[in-house]
């Protein structure tokens, strides 16, 4: 049988490993799991071992990437809530490689950015290999595959416009503000477009949609990324988030130290991850 799903991981003896987990594992933690072992890597593909580890440490399923790419008011209901028109093509930032971050992680925050502190849940999608003008009919066969993502953002630092100029990337630019996983579900046999998630702070769901409500695809998104531009392999790519931040809550719902936040994808799991203000 192919390989459905990786994750990366340190076993009992700290030795680094990629594994499958199955569809059930993925539904909880999977830290202590017995996983199936794969050799080879993400890009070059996988076989399976027949051999088994216990997941001791859950890493991220990307060793690095070279880069973010992200897409802002991607969602209908999203684009409602905050009463704007999206435009004509989608909006588009980036986060530096060291913006990655594990599933299980702590996210420390600058006590400059601690103020407004905001989470977005996001599909994130791995590019396989490098391409340029990629046309949509071929998009899909880029993709490596597919994770969840928290776009977590200072808004003190994007809004108003007077403070950031309308540019979004340094409030969601700093060190581990993007953090993937658990697992990767590699694409084959998957519809991007029909997959639900949910964002949970402490428990409590914030955001629930369906990727449905896209207002650009996951194949746009990949034309228009690499119109002129070469998306590198590796590349995840932030595809939007749905209405729920808490942005637009009222009282607001800005995340606050020690608050856990969970952003659960159908077949791929959920990433949880602690809010630490640093001192």
């Amino acid at each position: 049988m192919s390989v459905k799903r990786f994750i990366r991981f340190e076993d009992e003896s700290k030795t680094l490993q990629y594994g499958e987990p199955s569809s059930s594992d993925v539904k909880g933690s999977l830290e202590g799991k017995s996983v199936d072992i794969l050799s080879g890597d993400p890009y070059g593909g996988f076989t399976k071992t027949g051999k088994q580890a216990i997941v001791k440490t859950l890493l991220s399923p990307l060793e690095s990437t070279p880069i973010f790419e992200c897409i802002g008011l991607n969602y209908a209901h999203h684009a409602k809530e905050a009463n704007l028109t999206p435009p004509s093509y989608p909006v588009v930032f980036t986060k530096p490689a060291d913006a990655l971050a594990g599933p299980y992680e702590d996210i420390p925050i600058h006590p400059e950015a601690q103020s407004q502190l905001d989470y977005e849940g996001e599909l994130v999608v791995i590019i396989s290999r490098d391409g340029k003008n990629i046309p949509e009919s071929e998009a899909l066969s880029y993709v490596l595959g597919y994770t969840a993502g928290n776009d977590i953002s200072a808004r003190n630092f994007q809004i108003p416009a007077s403070i950031s100029g309308n540019q979004f990337g340094y409030a969601k630019s700093f060190d581990k503000f993007a953090p993937i996983g658990p697992c990767v579900l590699l694409a084959e046999g998957v519809d991007p477009q029909r997959l639900t998630y949910t964002t949970k702070v402490n428990g409590e769901v914030r955001q629930q949609t369906g990727t449905d409500d896209m207002i650009w695809t996951i194949k746009q998104i990949i034309a228009h990324l690499s119109r002129g531009t070469t998306l590198r392999k590796g590349t995840a790519i932030m595809t939007g988030t749905p209405s729920g931040v808490g942005l637009f809550m009222e009282p607001k719902g800005f995340l606050k130290d020690g608050d856990v936040v969970e952003v659960d994808i159908e077949g791929i799991g959920a990433l949880r991850n602690k809010i630490i203000f640093e001192k």
